[in-house]
């Protein structure tokens, strides 16, 4: 019989914990929380210190009971939860819900590894109450928002909305990001890019200025007195400036940035990587070695590495690229928020390479695997080495400017690059040797109209960014927020960016008028201080609820008694139901839009409806563009308003007109490459 009793989170985890520790340690699950609020109520006392009604999880009496009979027959009782503030919350309860009358040792550990387990036993400690408070002052801030305006919000606007402090701030700006967009006024520039030859070389360089006037290419006359001043096609070469550039990795990951680029590189949701992450972290059975945790707890804001793994990162290097391509470790700057309780994002062991990995992986599994291992061994690895070239060419006091670059020692670059939002530098851009003085000659001078651009919306890596830089939320946070934001149909994807819904601008305007902190970027960060001052030991947690609640509270009074009820009608499809002959509406389920009658009960009769593409029609400017298939199965896009409306178009419409002549864009694919393009004149630019 095992004289002692590890519990933990997952099943995964205890199989793994288990192999570790051997016949007198029984490792069970308690499969995440076993106490929390009431659903049925607030469960906040706030007339008591704001002291929480915590009950069993409903199904988890059973589980609980087996616990409990385990926790009597072992001598000591070691609480396994993950090493953050949820996971010190999680054996807190677990030590209240099996009786205060045990004994109870913590262990943390940062990773899943046969060394850092045992380490860990040998070092128990008590339960951090700072860190116990800090969480339950978030989950009590977080109830009090809920269930005070959520009802507010059901009994003025509509049944099954909600709200929440960092959902309200994230909603926030994405219609803020909406509104710049819908003012966005476009402003015409101009450039002038010249192909040039000199020997056999070709290469491109731009109009940079005028020797004695400083201009703007703001307009077609501004464009016209440039190449009026051009006199023939010989430009002198007046300056050729070399540089070595060094370039340098990015840091190891943490939880946002990991977040960010398996989105932009993987295409994976924050959710999925959270998902997948936590299988890697738990452990995988790699035969041999048997179960083990091939990464770092993936909960993290520091990209801090210990001095173990930075020296194991290095022999790696060393002896798989040599001793040029190791170059010390590269954690970043840390940010203002960050708590550092941790290390970064981490493989568990430098030498388990993703490619000797993958037999023992999912496809998911590897990928995400291979991204972490990639950048934290680049991390460790020396800088790129770049050759700049810049070079100034003129011709009757017209300067043209061209710029190159190529890489000279490829460094950390060798096994990876982190990827950009925006488009990425040209690192191989190499210009011809020509010195100061000779001369080249222009092959064709192409002057081009082009409109600046609004900003663009919101993907889910450049909110998870945005919100993190803000200081909103913590690294657990993200994934549970846009996933709320979307199942509330407060926003929709559009080509894989967030677009505010009708309810979701209605929830934000009427939070904007009646509960002001709620969605105010500096006060929500003013509050996740807060939140970390009571796990430092700085703050009551009692105190600093109680200083917002004091002024929350009249805020909801005053909403429920002055918000004005708005009514939502059922937006109609434009077609009768085949059952009854009454109208067909559009209704907003569990799993997103269908087509109801609106006849309802009388008449239960529900379509599933085609897919829009959040793009009103330009044709009729009342149906929305839907995405339909041809008879050989081509994708088109057509008005749901048809037949009355025959708008068709093969390629797809983005919602914006042309800058030019007022006529719809429409997205054209070849291949990769991507453009948006005018439907009635020469009017093009690069898709996003």
């Amino acid at each position: 019989m095992a004289d002692n009793l590890v519990i933990v989170e997952s099943p995964a985890k205890a199989k793994t914990i288990e192999k570790y520790l051997g016949k007198r340690y029984k490792v069970v699950a308690s499969m995440g929380h076993v106490r929390d609020l009431p659903r049925s109520q607030t469960g906040i006392d706030t007339e008591n210190n704001y002291k929480p009604k915590y009950i069993t999880i409903r199904g988890k009496g059973p589980l609980l009971k087996d616990l409990k009979k385990e926790a009597k027959k072992a001598k000591k009782i070691f609480l396994a939860s993950d090493p953050d503030r949820e996971g010190e919350a999680i054996a807190w309860h677990l030590s209240h819900a099996l009786g205060e009358d045990n004994d109870y040792y913590r262990v943390v550990f940062n990773e899943i590894t046969k060394d850092a387990v045992k380490e860990s036993f040998k070092h128990p400690s008590g339960i951090n109450q700072e860190l116990v408070d800090a969480q339950q002052a978030r989950r009590i801030l977080d109830r009090l928002v809920g269930y005070n305006i959520s009802p507010v919000l059901w009994k003025k606007v509509k049944k099954g909305l909600s709200a929440g402090r960092v959902q309200s701030v994230a909603l926030r700006l994405i219609i803020d990001r909406e509104n710049e967009i819908r003012n966005f006024k476009p402003e015409e520039y101009w450039t002038i890019t010249g192909k040039f030859k000199h020997g056999r070389s070709s290469f491109e360089g731009k109009f940079n200025r005028l020797a004695n006037d400083k201009i703007k290419l703001q307009t077609k006359d501004d464009v016209d007195k440039v190449l009026r001043q051009l006199d023939g096609d010989t430009f002198n070469v007046d300056k050729v400036e070399k540089k070595e550039k060094k370039k340098y990795p990015a840091a190891p990951f943490t939880t946002s940035s990991l977040q960010q680029e398996s989105a932009r590189k993987l295409n994976f949701k924050a959710r999925k990587t959270m998902m997948v992450a936590q299988q890697l972290y738990e452990g995988i059975d790699i035969k041999k070695e048997g179960t083990v945790g091939l990464i770092t707890y993936m909960r993290t804001d520091s990209t801090r590495i210990s001095p173990v793994a930075q020296n194991e990162a290095t022999d790696f290097i060393v002896n798989e690229y040599g001793k040029e391509y190791a170059g010390g470790g590269k954690t970043g700057k840390q940010s203002e928020s960050a708590q550092d309780a941790h290390e970064a994002v981490r493989p568990t062991s430098a030498g388990r390479s993703p490619a000797n990995m993958k037999q023992y992986l999912t496809r998911d599994q590897y990928r995400l695997y291979k991204l972490i291992w990639e950048r934290f061994i680049a991390a460790h690895m020396a800088p790129a080495i770049l050759d700049t070239v810049k070079m100034d060419m003129s011709n009757n006091g017209v300067i043209f400017r061209s710029t190159g670059q190529t890489i000279k020692f490829k460094g950390f670059m060798r096994i990876y690059i982190e990827s950009q939002d925006d488009a990425e530098e040209d690192l191989n851009n190499r210009l011809p040797d020509i010195k100061e003085g000779e001369q080249v000659r222009s092959e064709q001078i192409d002057p081009k109209q082009h409109f600046t651009q609004p900003p663009p919306r919101f993907t889910e890596a450049r909110l998870v960014k945005t919100l993190e830089e803000l200081g909103i939320g913590r690294p657990s946070t993200y994934a549970p927020t846009i996933d709320t934001i979307q199942k509330r149909n407060y926003v929709k994807m559009d080509q894989k960016r967030f677009m505010p819904t009708e309810i979701g601008e209605i929830v934000n305007e009427s939070m904007t008028e009646y509960f002001p902190d709620i969605i105010d970027v500096d006060f929500t960060r003013s509050m996740e201080k807060s939140l970390d001052n009571i796990a430092d030991g700085e703050a009551s947690w009692v105190k600093v609820i109680d200083d917002f609640y004091k002024n929350f509270s009249p805020q909801v009074a005053r909403a429920d008694e002055e918000m004005e009820k708005i009514e939502i009608k059922d937006e109609p499809v434009g077609e009768d139901c085949e059952r009854c002959g009454s109208p067909m509406v559009y209704k907003m389920g569990r799993y997103g839009k269908f087509m109801a009658c609106s006849n309802f009960p009388e008449c239960r009769n529900t379509k599933a409806i085609v897919k829009k593409i959040g793009v009103t029609c330009p044709k009729c400017g009342e149906g929305d563009v839907v995405e339909r298939k041809s008879k050989k199965n081509r994708l088109f896009y057509g008005c749901d308003r048809y037949p009355e409306c025959d708008f068709v178009s093969w390629d797809r419409p983005i919602g914006r007109n042309c800058p030019k002549c007022e006529n719809y864009l429409v997205e054209t694919k070849k291949g990769k490459n991507a453009k948006v393009k005018c439907t009635n004149c020469d009017y093009e630019e690069k898709a996003e």
